[in-house]
């Protein structure tokens, strides 16, 4: 392969790869995962969280 064809398909890869990762950290799926990390710098050290009345499983 020269180079200019390989740039061409190390492109199209790359771009998939990056698209794959932004739907799969956007989609519906992950939601709790990262509700629940955003919370974690606010936990106290009993891991509740002050003025929130979720419960957790």
């Amino acid at each position: 392969m020269n180079s200019p064809v390989y740039q061409g398909v190390m492109l199209i890869l790359m771009l998939i790869a990056f698209l794959g990762i932004w739907a799969w950290a956007w989609s519906r799926k992950r939601k709790d995962t990262f509700d629940h990390a955003s919370r974690l710098p606010l936990e106290e050290d009993d891991g509740t969280v002050p003025g929130h009345e979720e419960d957790r499983n």
